[in-house]
C-alpha cells in the first residue's frame, strides 16, 4: 500500500504542468472521511478555473497546502538558489510543514474559496 502512494506521487510530479498549481488529477491520499476527500478533488478542480491573474503569492500558498496534504511534511532538500522556482515551490511547502494532511486539505478548500469569492468580487466591479 505505501508503494502505490509514492507511485502515486511520482507519477503527480511527472505530470506536473510548467504553472504553480497542481494538476487536475488529484489524488488526495488522506485519513478521513470519503465526503472530505470528494470535496477536496472538487476544490482542486475549482483551483484549475481560478484567473491567469491570480498572484504568484496565492498560488504559491495553494501549492504548500496541496502538498503538505498529499505527501505531509517536507521530505526533500531545499533546491539550490540558481532553481528559484522550484526553490519558491519547496519554501511555500516547509512554511505549513507540521500541519496534518486533514489540515492542509482543509486549508487548501479553504484558500481556493476565498481566490474565487476575491476573483467573483472583481469581476463584478
Amino acid at each position: 500500500m505505501a508503494g502505490e502512494g509514492s507511485r502515486n506521487r511520482r507519477l503527480m510530479d511527472q505530470n506536473m504542468h510548467l504553472g504553480l498549481l497542481p494538476p487536475v488529477q488529484i489524488v488526495f491520499a488522506l485519513d478521513g472521511s470519503s465526503a472530505r476527500q470528494a470535496m477536496a478533488l472538487k476544490y482542486a478542480e475549482k483551483a484549475k478555473t481560478l484567473p491567469e491573474n491570480t498572484s504568484n503569492e496565492n498560488k504559491l500558498i495553494l501549492y504548500g497546502l496541496y502538498k503538505q496534504a498529499t505527501v505531509g511534511d517536507v521530505n526533500t532538500t531545499r533546491p539550490d538558489i540558481f532553481n528559484q522556482r522550484d526553490r519558491a515551490k519547496w519554501d511555500a511547502w516547509k512554511a505549513v510543514e507540521g500541519k496534518s494532511k486533514v489540515e492542509g486539505m482543509s486549508d487548501y478548500i479553504t484558500k481556493v474559496k476565498q481566490l474565487q469569492e476575491e476573483a467573483a468580487a472583481a469581476g463584478a466591479s
